[in-house]
């Protein structure tokens, strides 16, 4: 009877110190923020460009992401693929560095973070701007007539005038006899 007692106490002395604990995880795994990454296509970027964004932490449908170098705040919404996704431009001011990025699940918990690099890269006009003509000024530029060309046409032309002057000479000659 002993053992028996020795056993019952021994297994009562077990749930109360395992039941406990195992309610004591499950709180702790459900208060934890799962952590992700996020994917930035293209990841490097000249200042005023637009990138995308993607997450797959969430397991909700909306999230925010937000960085120094975005104009605003990138708002997050499922992806045809799955995960969420978002597209942020790129302020065009920002400097050229690496900024980084976080995004934060708004109907779950989770997080996520990376980094986009900015390249700041300035423009300077290195020709006039070839205007007028539509589509055709580049094609004009390539494939147009040349000195050649245009030798052959005069020599055509005035191939013609003579045929045209010596056919008229000879229907008045024609005509008087």
């Amino acid at each position: 009877m002993r053992s028996a007692q020795l056993t019952l106490c021994a297994g009562a002395v077990l749930a109360a110190v395992l039941v406990p604990a195992s309610t004591a995880l499950a709180a702790v795994t459900d208060n934890e923020e799962s952590h992700g990454s996020v994917t930035v296509t293209p990841s490097t970027i000249a200042a005023g460009g637009e990138v995308d964004l993607r997450v797959s932490v969430c397991g909700g449908k909306k999230a925010v992401g937000t960085s120094e170098a975005f104009s605003s705040p990138a708002y997050f919404n499922p992806a045809a693929d799955g995960g969420l996704f978002a597209e942020a431009r790129i302020r065009s001011d920002a400097s050229g560095r690496d900024y980084s990025i976080n995004v934060k699940c708004e109907d779950g918990p989770g997080s996520a973070s990376g980094n986009v690099t900015v390249v700041h890269r300035r423009v300077d006009p290195t020709a006039p701007v070839r205007a007028g003509g539509g589509g055709t000024a580049l094609a004009a530029e390539s494939d147009g007539p040349g000195t050649p060309h245009t030798l052959i046409g005069l020599g055509l032309a005035g191939a013609a005038a003579i045929a045209i002057a010596g056919r008229s000479v000879r229907k008045r000659r024609g005509g008087s006899h």
